[in-house]
């Protein structure tokens, strides 16, 4: 059957509406039995956020908080193709010191301003991911129990297509899913 465009309609507008309630203030709210996809960041409705391999991590921090983020996805210069990620974890954390030791920073006057995200990011051939499919069957507490399980904060969501090279799909955030399912596990814990 050959695909149709939608028919146009009118938008119905109005005015003169007189006393209009403001939006609840109600944090939204998440139960751990609820589909995973819930809380899953989708890249098909969202863009990602995407850095390159020889930004500085200073660079890297300062441009995820400006877009109040706290993972990037690093890009290969001039192609689709992924390297990895970086989270602010990462930076702000021992990684950087990590490596500085590693090159042997006191004999090479190496400094952390000089460390760059290729560095210390993590390659997406050491990514834990899920794939779509899976994640189209579990729950909200199935992806938590997986990523504690993993000890990861963020893991990343592949969409296989038969011969096809597999593609970001989205992301799952710790942070996201326990802020909003606070209430559903003080309730499970009761």
């Amino acid at each position: 059957m050959p695909h149709r465009p939608p028919q146009p309609t009118e938008l119905k507008t109005t005015s003169h509406v007189q006393d209009i309630l403001e939006p609840h203030n109600e944090p939204w709210q998440v139960d751990l039995k609820d589909p995973a996809t819930t809380v899953m960041t989708d890249f098909h409705v969202r863009g990602m956020f995407k850095i390159t391999p020889d930004e500085t991590i200073d660079q890297a921090l300062h441009e995820m908080k400006v877009a109040g983020l706290r993972i990037a996805f690093v890009k290969e210069k001039g192609s689709d193709k992924l390297l990895g990620s970086i989270t602010a974890y990462d930076i702000m954390g021992s990684k950087p010191m990590e490596f500085l030791q590693s090159v042997g920073f006191a004999d090479r006057a190496v400094t952390h301003k000089d460390i760059r995200v290729s560095d210390i990011m993590e390659h997406t051939k050491d990514w834990v991911v899920a794939e779509m499919h899976d994640v189209e069957k579990a729950s909200v507490k199935d992806v938590l129990t997986a990523m504690q399980k993993a000890g990861k904060t963020h893991m990343p969501v592949l969409e296989v297509g038969e011969g096809k090279q597999p593609q970001l799909r989205g992301l799952f955030s710790s942070a996201k899913i326990l802020r909003l399912t606070e209430l559903s596990r003080k309730k499970a814990a009761k």
